[in-house]
């Protein structure tokens, strides 16, 4: 892997897929470059801050067949990069290591977030080689916080502490490319645990810890005060000065700036033919905003019951993806705040308006260029 600088962890890196923008702007159906998914709806945590219980829809099981076949449809249409993270906890899933491999094999790079519990030494020995990045979900930097907002026993600081110095060790050991990660989902109310949670980084020395938004959904379920942010900008960069050269403390400035809906300077969605989600429950939709039942109308199939590329082929695919970007959606009234395309809708919609150059950058590519 090259230096962890040569990381982009808060922007798009759109800039170096032109191929596919240009597709894209022919009218052309193109695959996703990036899709976020999960392996089940199920979750051995319980996070104040989790958005999943705005995302409820009917459960399918995706089992090793169902997994292997979307692998083998995302290989032959184009997919890059498949990062299990979105609804659930994919770790906990009995095809979750099989995943992997088989996606590894078939020349697609494989990721995963996850609050790493499960990923004792035995399992991580089997897994990291396969993987471009494991990013840990770890929203605390004290013991008691942490299971006062991650909704666990303090006990699983310490298990997950250690499971975090193995993944280090094993990499380090084996000079594996992967890149291993931290990240604190920031609810302002949680600002006492920014410092805390970089000093616990540089002292577990995964390659980054990075600090980022609560994202909520368009009503507010979470009741994250967005203004707040902003009182705890210089507990953000002190975060930032534990930075070494073998560790990066990062915030996601971008987005936590802003301030929900508020930031958007954009109406149409653009980003979800280049970024797609799905559930944990197979459902394929263009975002995980749009999971839940109330928004069945944005819903294209379940990989369970059709084949991933049969449904990407599909009519009904393309009619929810040119709705999305067409003038009768507004992502600044109907979208959830935040959401994982945001940087690439704002550089979509700056391009298209002439109002930003998006041409691919000189140089090397960043790491993780199949993760837009």
């Amino acid at each position: 892997m090259k230096d962890h600088q040569d990381l982009i962890l808060d922007g798009t890196k759109l800039a170096w897929h032109l191929d596919r923008v240009e597709k894209w702007e022919r009218g052309e159906r193109i695959a996703p470059i990036t899709i976020d998914m999960a392996l089940t709806r199920a979750c051995n945590y319980s996070c104040g801050f989790c958005y999943a219980m705005f995302q409820e829809n009917d459960r399918e099981v995706i089992t090793k067949k169902v997994i292997f076949d979307f692998l083998e449809d995302c290989a032959e249409i184009g997919v890059k990069g498949i990062s299990f993270v979105s609804d659930g906890e994919s770790t906990i899933s009995p095809v979750f290591i099989d995943a992997c491999k088989k996606g590894h094999e078939l020349g697609i790079s494989m990721a995963v977030g996850t609050n790493a519990f499960v990923l004792t030494k035995n399992r991580l020995e089997e897994v990291l080689p396969y993987l471009t990045y494991l990013r840990v979900n770890f929203s605390a930097g004290e013991k008691k916080r942490y299971s006062e907002i991650m909704g666990v026993k303090e006990s699983s600081f310490d298990r997950v502490c250690q499971n975090i110095k193995d993944m280090v060790a094993i990499k380090k050991r084996d000079n594996l490319s992967v890149t291993i990660g931290m990240q604190m989902v920031l609810m302002p109310e949680d600002a006492d645990q920014i410092i805390p949670l970089a000093k616990l980084g540089k002292e577990l020395r995964p390659d980054y810890a990075i600090i980022k938004h609560c994202s909520d959904n368009e009503d507010g379920g979470l009741g994250v005060d967005y203004d707040s942010y902003e009182k705890i900008f210089p507990l953000l960069k002190e975060a930032e000065s534990y930075s070494d050269e073998e560790y990066k403390c990062v915030i996601k400035w971008s987005k936590i700036k802003d301030k929900g809906n508020n930031g958007r300077s954009y109406q149409r969605c653009y980003g979800a033919p280049f970024m797609l989600q799905l559930s944990g429950s197979g459902l394929v939709a263009p975002c995980g905003g749009l999971f839940n039942e109330k928004y069945k109308k944005f819903h294209i199939g379940n990989i369970c019951e059709t084949r991933f590329k049969d449904l990407w082929n599909s009519d009904r695919y393309w009619e929810v993806m040119n709705y999305l970007a067409s003038p009768k959606f507004n992502a600044q009234k109907m979208c959830a705040s935040l959401c994982l395309q945001h940087n690439v809708n704002e550089t979509l919609d700056a391009h298209l308006k002439g109002k930003g150059s998006l041409k691919r950058p000189e140089g090397d590519s960043p790491n993780h260029i199949d993760f837009v």
